[in-house]
């Protein structure tokens, strides 16, 4: 999670794992443009839209995506779109593959909350099931994989969980009333198209 931009009301969870990667290739990326530019530019300008476009889609899946727990509402940043899913709509919080909400609207997943692979499980301890938020907790105390507090959705989960259950336990849950039919939806427009004319670019520079 980082920290840097989570406050009192508001909590935001980032992959770390993402946010390294997502560093390293665009540096890498840099690296070799600046690199190539210097010993053959010629060459090299074709490309460069190939890079910016692996750079930029790198930034994309890796970087941006989020998940933002304010008092309103649970906000879902994936890739190409941010769901805001209020808090009365909430009905269950779901770890099998990837932190997903279950809502009157639909199921709705979170791409920077991935359930863990058998390694990582295998890696975990028992303070990865310690006073975690109650209903995480399934018949005779199991805890799910996805759950494990040492994991990307296991940590997203757990903020979910711990704003849902403060809620629910303050009542303001118990007649839950939608005000829309659908959950407010904001395509990342600038991203898509920056995508699009990058792989135009790319094709035309390669095919030159």
């Amino acid at each position: 999670m980082s920290a840097a931009d989570s406050s009192a009301d508001v909590m935001v969870f980032r992959p770390v794992f993402g946010r390294v990667l997502a560093v390293v290739v665009i540096v890498l990326c840099a690296a070799g443009a600046i690199s190539g530019l210097v010993a053959d530019a010629g060459a090299t300008l074709r490309f460069l839209p190939l890079l910016a476009l692996l750079g930029t889609a790198v930034w994309a899946a890796y970087w941006r995506p989020a998940v933002v727990v304010t008092p309103a509402a649970v906000e879902l940043r994936n890739v190409t779109r941010t769901v805001e899913l209020p808090w009365p709509a909430v009905q269950r919080i779901d770890t099998r593959f990837a932190l997903t909400l279950h809502t009157p609207y639909g199921q709705y997943a979170a791409w920077a909350a991935p359930a863990p692979g058998r390694a990582q499980v295998r890696l975990s301890g028992p303070a990865d099931v310690r006073d975690l938020p109650s209903s995480t907790y399934g018949a005779g105390g199991t805890v799910r994989a996805g759950d494990l507090a040492s994991t990307g959705s296991g940590q997203a989960a757990l903020l979910v969980r711990a704003r849902w259950e403060a809620l629910r336990d303050a009542g303001v849950l118990n007649d839950p009333r939608l005000e829309r039919e659908r959950p407010r939806v904001r395509w990342h427009v600038g991203t898509l198209a920056a995508i699009g004319v990058l792989i135009a670019a790319s094709v035309l520079a390669l095919a030159l």
